[in-house]
Formats: C-alpha cells, sequence, structure tokens
C-alpha cells in the first residue's frame, strides 16, 4: 500500500541482505520512521514491544527473526533457541508459532553453512505468499460488499464497521479485514468506514484510520462504544474484523472488545465477518473459551496514553488515578454461532468445522 504516494510493505529485507527493515507502528500516525532489525533480540524485541503487530505480520517478523539468528550461530541448539525465544514474545497469535515452525521444519535438515541463506529465502517466501493469500481474501471479501451495494440499488454507500487494525499494518500488504474494502474501492463501489477507536492501543484510530486516509477512503472514527448505537440506527451494513486465532470449529480470538460487536451485530441482524488467511486457522484447537491463551498485556497500556501534544511532539500522559489498579486482557473470544462467515484465501464459509474443511479438505 502507499504512504505520501509511496508503495511499501510493512516487512522487507535491507539492501545488503544482511538485515531486515519494519515500520515502527508505535509511532503511528504522528511520525512515520522505520527501524533496522540486526538480530535476533531486535526481532524478539519489535514483537513484544509491537513495533510490529498483527498477527501476519508477526508471523513473517518472526521467520525473519530465525534468519538473522541463523546469520550468528546456525547450530541446531542455536534453531532451537531462537525458536523458543521467539514463539514467547506474542501467545495469542498463531501465525508466529506457525510461521516459525515452518521455517525450523526447512533449516532442521541442512548442514549449518546453509541454514542462514534458506531461512532468509523461506522467510521472504512466507511474506510474498501472505501478500498474495490478503490479495484472494480481499477477492472474496468484495464479493460480499458487491452484493450489499447491489441490493440497496447501488444507491449509496456501502457502510463498514472495523475493530483494531486488521489492515495491510497488520499483514505484509493488503490486510484481511481491510482487504475486501481496498479491493471494492478499487472496483468503483463506493464504502465508508467506521472504525472502532480500539482502546487501549487505539490501533483503530492510529492505524487503520492513517491507513484509509493513506488511500483517501471515506472513514469516521468512533468510540468503542459507539458501534451498537450505530447498528441499531441502521448505520452498519456489515461488520467486518480479523483474527488472531480462529479454532477448527470456528470461534474467533480477536482484539479485546470483538465479542461485544459481535453481540451488537447478532441483535440488530447485522452480517459479522471474520477475514483471516488459513495461516490463522488452529486445527488443533475445537473450543475457543477453553483453549485459546489470551494474552495480559501491561496495566501502563490501560492507564496511560501517548498523542500528539501541541508543541508537535509526542507526549504520555495518565489517564487514572495514581494508586488505581487496571488489568489489561489483550483479546477475547468470539462464539462462532456469532459469525456469520470467514472470509478466507479460498473463499467464503460457515464459521464451522464443515465449512472450514470444504474450503481446506486435506485438514479433515
Amino acid at each position: 500500500m502507499k504512504i505520501n504516494g509511496q508503495s511499501y510493505r510493512t516487512i522487507w529485507p535491507s539492501a545488503d541482505g544482511t538485515a531486515v527493515q519494519i515500520i515502527d507502528q508505535t509511532k503511528l500516525p504522528h511520525l512515520f520512521e522505520t527501524v533496522t532489525l540486526r538480530t535476533l533480540e531486535d526481532a524478539a524485541h519489535a514483537i513484544s514491544d509491537m513495533l510490529v503487530r498483527g498477527a501476519p505480520l508477526i508471523g513473517a517478523t518472526g521467520a525473519y527473526g530465525l534468519a538473522l539468528a541463523m546469520r550468528t550461530d546456525a547450530s541446531d541448539a542455536s534453531l532451537a533457541q531462537a525458536h523458543d525465544t521467539l514463539v514467547r514474545t506474542r501467545p495469542t497469535a498463531v501465525n508466529l508459532k506457525w510461521a516459525l515452525d515452518t521455517v525450523q521444519a526447512v533449516l532442521s535438515p541442512l548442514p549449518p553453512r546453509e541454514r542462514a541463506t534458506a531461512a532468509f529465502a523461506e522467510a521472504a517466501r512466507i511474506a510474498d505468499e501472505d501478500v498474495e493469500t490478503c490479495a484472494r481474501l480481499g477477492e472474496h471479501g468484495l464479493d460480499l460488499i458487491r452484493a450489499v451495494w447491489e441490493s440497496q440499488g447501488r444507491s449509496r454507500p456501502v457502510n463498514i464497521l472495523t475493530h483494531c487494525n486488521a489492515g495491510w499494518l497488520a499483514t505484509v500488504d493488503w490486510g484481511t479485514a481491510t482487504a475486501p474494502i481496498y479491493k471494492a474501492v478499487e472496483a468503483g463501489i463506493p464504502v465508508h468506514v467506521y472504525v472502532d477507536e480500539t482502546r487501549p492501543r487505539n490501533q483503530g484510530a492510529s492505524l487503520t484510520a492513517y491507513e484509509l486516509n493513506s488511500e483517501n477512503i471515506p472513514h469516521s472514527v468512533i468510540v468503542d462504544n459507539a458501534g451498537g448505537h450505530l447498528m441499531q440506527h441502521g448505520m452498519i451494513d456489515l461488520c467486518i474484523v480479523g483474527t488472531d486465532r480462529t479454532t477448527a470449529n470456528g470461534d474467533v480470538a480477536n482484539k479485546i472488545g470483538t465479542y461485544l460487536k459481535a453481540l451488537a451485530a447478532h441483535d440488530n441482524g447485522v452480517p459479522f465477518y471474520v477475514a483471516l488467511p488459513s495461516s490463522t486457522v488452529d486445527w488443533s484447537m475445537s473450543d475457543g473459551l477453553r483453549d485459546i491463551p489470551i494474552e495480559t498485556r501491561s496495566p501502563r497500556e490501560v492507564t496511560h496514553i501517548t498523542g500528539l501534544a501541541g508543541n508537535g511532539r509526542l507526549e504520555t500522559v495518565q489517564l487514572t488515578p495514581t494508586g488505581s489498579a487496571a488489568i489489561n486482557f489483550g483479546f477475547d473470544v468470539t462464539p462462532a454461532r456469532l459469525v456469520t462467515g470467514l472470509i478466507t484465501e479460498r473463499g467464503v464459509c460457515a464459521a464451522t468445522r464443515e465449512g472450514l474443511t470444504g474450503l481446506f479438505p486435506e485438514r479433515r
């Protein structure tokens, strides 16, 4: 996608092929800065401190992190240690473990002298595959948006509600929930996106709005609790969100607050879709509430907030009384019964085991 007219991916190898560059998403939307990752520790820090975030991008960064580790020490012990270090950085998003396992499987049979080159090649393949997967996913989601537009006689824009950032900043390019939106705009279908701010880190207000603004797509940032009101008054045609892990039976873990949007959509008859690459499906799990690990992050993300001050500098301020405790659950689980459909690179299916295996029969 484009920033100030220039095309970017969210992660790319350096010109000399010895390092990896990323966009520092903690500085957006007010500052656009890139960071160079040179070591395993750099990659682990980028993931855990959310310089990169979003399940597909975390996976790609983890893959490159293994490659960086192999440049320093390509022994079996180093490979195992690097895998363990990276997999512990973010527990909820399954793409991370999937990507690390994928790279490790390629490297394990190879002699150490070949591992660094092979790791960089495999990480690049994972990144390229993510771009293609999200683009195909977007085409299938486009069909849903087009159907809404045509059902209302092409008389007005299609109003879409999002939550958190499941945009190109959460993937290598295109995004998951935003890919159908970008495809719809390319196809000439007018849309208006209602962007949940998504406390506590405000990835909607900071990142999704930044993306849509850069692409000149009409949008309005709303407070997290406004979505139900909009649905009650017929202002939302459909919801599209992303996911960090989806179970084989269609339960969806996504940014905290997604469950409440799904409840509101269900109560108001608004279609609620989840967009995901198949790498985000955890085929080993069948009960999201019981099985999916929910990350608990620093209370400081709740008690403090960073924004652009009047002096043009980024400043962090405290929101809560000194001494008040805070709890910061990063994700919640939306039961499959509240999900209208799953948008994948192979098509749209019911949020059921039968629906998923219908598109992915190799997983039966």
